[in-house]
């Protein structure tokens, strides 16, 4: 049975310098999401390996090149991070974000809304690929995600008025008189 999940989120540095960030949390909390843990970050560069290569394998999967262009980008300014809670949250923020080349990514989606550059475009002439965030890719890779970016005190419990609403509810059964 699928349930409530958690998943990262980082909004990089060209939201921020395009003073997206409302907008963009504004599209998940819309959605039904429920932000439990969020902070604004200047990590260093063994931060960002740990999160890139050690989780994400971006090294082994697109060379050292790719992994060098990807660490300027996220380093030239902060990054917001947050954690958002929803029912199979991970699957469901990977359809609003859209794919990771924004040019795959259909209008609605985050990066289709935000963003037109291109891999094609980008790799070639060793270009940073500002694609607006991150979003965890599957339910493992979420939870070594949010354990590097979030102390366990730092993620929080809590009801939102529209939590029952949003999640649904079991009916009570009408009795006949």
């Amino acid at each position: 049975m699928s349930g409530i999940e958690r998943t990262l989120v980082i909004l990089k540095p060209d939201t921020i310098q395009r003073g997206l960030v409302g907008e963009v949390i504004a599209r998940f909390e819309r959605a039904g999401l429920k932000i439990v843990a969020m902070k604004m970050m200047a990590p260093d560069e063994l931060h960002f390996h740990k999160h890139y290569e050690g989780i994400g394998q971006l090294i082994s999967r697109w060379g050292e090149d790719i992994y060098n262009v990807t660490l300027a980008q996220m380093t030239e300014a902060p990054v917001i991070a947050f954690v958002l809670e929803g029912i199979e949250a991970v699957s469901y923020v990977r359809k609003l974000v859209g794919t990771t080349d924004p040019k795959e990514s259909p209008a609605g989606t985050i990066r289709g809304d935000y963003t037109h550059i291109t891999r094609g475009y980008s790799n070639p002439i060793g270009s940073t690929l500002p694609n607006i965030l991150h979003a965890s890719g599957n339910a493992d890779e979420a939870g070594l995600e949010i354990a590097l970016w979030f102390a366990e005190d730092e993620i929080y419990e809590y009801k939102t008025a529209a939590e029952a609403i949003v999640h649904g509810h079991i009916p009570e059964k009408k009795s006949k008189n």
